[in-house]
């Protein structure tokens, strides 16, 4: 996005104004007549100064460097969740600009001026090798996402560059210091955890990793063909359900409350904690481990 100004054609009286496009409203002549010089010199360096911070703040949401890339696979995930890989090849450096699980993009679909943020599902590895981003995505009604996830493959969209610090790993390292890692996931938020467990953050070299992740049934989980796959990397899976059904013998109810049934934290101070997802669960549960003595510090989000 471009800014352009165009102003209207001035007038005979005030071509000799070169300055009087940018002059600030006029104040009432009561109040005109109660102001000092310097309050009228106050007035009108507050009004420009106003005008300057807009002009440089739309200045600098046109900073955005957007790529256009096709997608190379959307198929569903789980019930209102897409799994989307986009091919990057073409963009090395925004490939390889993925360093930490937890980093997020801005993605637009052509045509449409609202973007959407994802975070980036695969890990970073994967960039790197592959070329492609992958993403699970939630279709919403009326949003962006909602668009993505009813395109096909070939469709091209936009992709930003890759944003934010992820998960700040060094944090909770090395993992003799930190044996306990508590990370608590719901909805399309195990996008990100699914890239910090198949990143690797050495969960086989600590005593107790366990993931809480929430959905409302096993039709809205997605990943559940990857779980072997990470319980074997050192991860315990407790999956919650809060609506399930009939069938179901696991935890049930809200991922907070099904952590606090359990706890069994050995030592708070050795331990670290992941959040990704619902708003409320994340205070909660945050709420919950500080109260038991957990660093907040110790506490990663992605955002």
């Amino acid at each position: 996005m471009s800014l352009t100004f165009s102003p209207p054609p001035l007038s005979r009286s005030s071509s000799s104004l070169p300055h009087a496009l940018h002059t600030p409203p006029l104040l009432p002549m009561s109040i005109l007549r109660r102001l000092t010089p310097r309050h009228l010199s106050l007035h009108i360096n507050r009004n420009n100064r106003r005008r300057v911070a807009s002009v440089a703040a739309a200045v600098r949401q046109d900073t955005t460097v957007w790529s256009q890339a096709p997608l190379s696979q959307i198929e569903p995930a789980a019930e209102s969740l897409f799994h989307v890989t986009i091919d990057v090849s073409d963009f090395p450096d925004l490939a390889t600009s993925h360093t930490q699980p937890g980093q997020y993009l801005q993605l637009r679909i052509p045509d449409v001026e609202k973007p959407s943020f994802l975070a980036i599902a695969s890990p970073p590895s994967y960039a790197a090798a592959k070329g492609a981003f992958e993403f699970l995505v939630k279709s919403v009604a009326g949003s962006t996402a909602e668009l993505l996830c009813g395109l096909k493959k070939g469709d091209v969209v936009e992709l930003s560059q890759v944003m934010g610090k992820g998960f700040q790993l060094d944090r909770i390292s090395p993992p003799e210091k930190y044996p306990t890692v508590l990370i608590f996931a719901t909805g399309s938020g195990i996008s990100p955890i699914r890239s910090l467990i198949e990143s690797g953050f050495s969960a086989d070299e600590r005593s107790d990793v366990r993931l809480y992740y929430g959905a409302r049934n096993l039709r809205r989980m997605a990943y559940q063909d990857r779980f072997k796959d990470w319980e074997s990397s050192g991860v315990k899976i407790v999956p919650v359900l809060s609506q399930p059904d009939d069938s179901w013998t696991g935890e049930t109810g809200y991922v907070q409350a099904a952590f606090y049934r359990a706890k069994k934290i050995d030592s708070p101070l050795a331990t670290g904690v992941v959040l990704c997802g619902q708003k409320q669960m994340a205070e909660e549960v945050a709420s919950i481990l500080v109260a038991d003595g957990v660093w907040s510090e110790k506490i990663l989000k992605n955002f």
